[in-house]
């Protein structure tokens, strides 16, 4: 349990020896570049298809009801299967379920690209989630255990700087595939990606201990109740624009969803007590560390995501953007996270990770006040862009301090299920803010344009009140001493 500590010093007593390579031995940052092109072509897929969305509307017949299954299939598999991914990662080993993961993912963007229907397409999408939850938690666990002291603190702030970037450029990557290639381009660039990855992860990720001794040890009724108690939520989340949050149908499925996930807690309950191993075991909710970070990666995601979310339906709605200058416009959002990013790596050894957190909800927080001054006549440069880029800073500090202090008491038996929650977390947490934030906006009468302010307006009081929950709760910790933490 990591508990309060001066954040002078994050050297801890007591805690468990570092896995991965010995402090003097550096590992080759081609394997950081491997995973990273893994997860970032995950998380591309996450919003690559926004912008396609009216061209894939018109190929494939779909109807404005069903047309949104094509994002949301992809979220709730790989949401609600992405902790028991994690699970099988500690379980079956990392490397045998990252190739799993990257095969999946590979062959279902293909299925996806050469899609006849739309019934083909959103089965096609579910399959692709799925791969992205074995494929996340399975690469993030090799990193946290292949490298150690300022390696691997650098390469978990590049992972989390890839969280938010790699989903503003999903929105670039989209507008320009669609505008060039077509709509089928979004899905297909990912197959020549995934066969180069996998051929190359048979040589360049290095074999692992299982600590399962197989199907024994994964909590398949756990995985059962978990995944169909976030993906009830997550889709209850999801409809309930459309259908009305007092409405009889999203009040059961939330209600459904929680029951679900009280069923998880006493089968985790009673899987401990009979000898088996759980699908979380409980002790790791009393890892401050991780459970802080889950915290900050659930809201924040979901900050992030609805300012995507919004402001592609008000660049093309009320400011008449096509595609293709939709994708150019968040291309400034892209490359400010990076640079938070890497002011949150330089200034962590320094800060520690509860100041960087705070500071950046603040200004995420800040970005969306900023928005809510916007109108029709405001324009891109002068109206949305201040915010945009204050949102990107902010979350370029959160992203990557969170991902550092959620890894940083997990032994290596336990890495994987630590990745899950925390992508969990993105996922859920992606899905919540797109149905939180769209179901403000349009609650006003005038569509987009005068409920675009309504919606900022929220998510600066929820980045406030989290910045606020964030100086409690969030341990104040910092690197090893005499590491530096960089972004390379």
């Amino acid at each position: 349990m990591h508990g309060l500590r001066s954040p002078r010093r994050a050297r801890r007593t007591g805690q468990p020896p570092q896995p991965g390579t010995p402090d003097g031995q550096r590992r080759p940052w081609s394997l950081l570049i491997l995973l990273s092109v893994a997860q970032f072509m995950v998380i591309l897929d996450a919003t690559v298809v926004n912008v396609a969305l009216p061209s894939i509307a018109r190929s494939l017949s779909f109807t404005p009801a069903n047309l949104q299954w094509v994002a949301t299939a992809y979220v709730l598999v790989s949401g609600g299967l992405v902790l028991l991914g994690g699970r099988a990662t500690d379980v079956i080993g990392r490397r045998r379920i990252f190739l799993a993961g990257m095969a999946v993912f590979t062959i279902a963007s293909l299925a996806s690209g050469l899609a006849p229907s739309a019934g083909v397409l959103i089965a096609a999408r579910a399959a692709q989630g799925a791969g992205a939850a074995m494929l996340t938690p399975a690469a993030l666990s090799i990193i946290t255990t292949a490298y150690v002291g300022a390696q691997r603190a650098a390469a978990l702030g590049i992972w989390g700087a890839i969280g938010g970037g790699g989903a503003a450029v999903g929105v670039l990557a989209g507008g320009v595939l669609t505008s060039w290639l077509g709509w089928r381009s979004v899905f297909l660039i990912n197959v020549p990606v995934g066969l180069v990855a996998g051929l190359l992860s048979l040589r360049m990720v290095p074999s692992a201990r299982a600590t399962g001794s197989g199907r024994r040890d994964l909590d398949l009724p756990g995985a059962f109740l978990a995944v169909a108690g976030l993906a009830t939520f997550a889709y209850a989340l999801a409809s309930a624009p459309a259908h009305g949050w007092a409405s009889a149908r999203t009040v059961l499925l939330l209600v459904l969803a929680v029951l679900l996930l009280a069923a998880f807690a006493l089968a985790e309950r009673h899987a401990q007590r009979s000898g088996r191993r759980p699908l979380v075991t409980p002790q790791i909710w009393r890892n401050r560390s991780l459970v802080a970070s889950v915290l900050v990666m659930f809201a924040s995601t979901g900050l992030l995501v609805a300012t995507f979310f919004l402001n592609t339906l008000y660049l093309q709605d009320v400011l008449g953007a096509s595609p293709l200058r939709v994708g150019l416009e968040f291309l400034p959002l892209a490359l400010v996270i990076g640079v938070g990013a890497h002011l949150a790596s330089r200034f962590l050894p320094r800060a520690g990770s509860r100041v960087l957190i705070v500071a950046g909800l603040a200004a995420m927080g800040g970005g969306a006040l900023l928005l809510t001054e916007v109108t029709a006549s405001s324009g891109y440069w002068t109206g949305l862009l201040p915010g945009l880029l204050i949102i990107g800073i902010g979350t370029g500090l959160v992203l990557p301090s969170a991902s550092i202090t959620a890894m940083s008491d997990v032994t290596e038996d336990t890495a994987g299920l630590a990745s899950g929650l925390m992508n969990t977390a993105h996922e859920i947490g992606g899905a919540l803010g797109v149905a939180v934030f769209s179901a403000v906006a349009v609650a006003v009468s005038g569509g987009i344009g005068a409920g675009y302010r309504h919606g900022f307006a929220a998510a600066a009081a929820i980045a406030a009140g989290l910045a606020l929950v964030a100086v409690v709760a969030v341990p104040a910790m910092r690197p090893v001493p005499g590491t530096r933490v960089a972004v390379h």
